[in-house]
């Protein structure tokens, strides 16, 4: 990766992260963050192992990476995990 790519990258998760830090805000505090839920496109921001930095580029249903905002309380009922899988 060159010093463009990773320019690119780094702002591009900037961004993503702030969004989501805004849609939590916005969703008054009552969303939590659910891995291994989101299906393949509808991912709400980047994936955890770092493999992309923004909302819908989940390439398959379920990863363990990827996560959307859920309801709190319902993840693990969703058979997700509210914390990252290890690197």
């Amino acid at each position: 990766m060159n010093k463009r790519q990773a320019l690119i990258a780094a702002a591009l998760a900037g961004v993503c992260a702030a969004t989501a830090t805004t849609a939590a805000a916005n969703a008054g505090g009552d969303k939590e963050k659910c891995y291994g839920v989101a299906k393949a496109g509808a991912n709400d921001c980047g994936a955890a192992d770092g493999s992309h930095s923004c909302s819908g580029q989940a390439k398959t249903d379920n990863a363990p990476a990827e996560w959307k905002f859920v309801a709190k309380g319902t993840c693990e009922k969703m058979g997700g995990k509210t914390k990252p899988p290890a690197k």
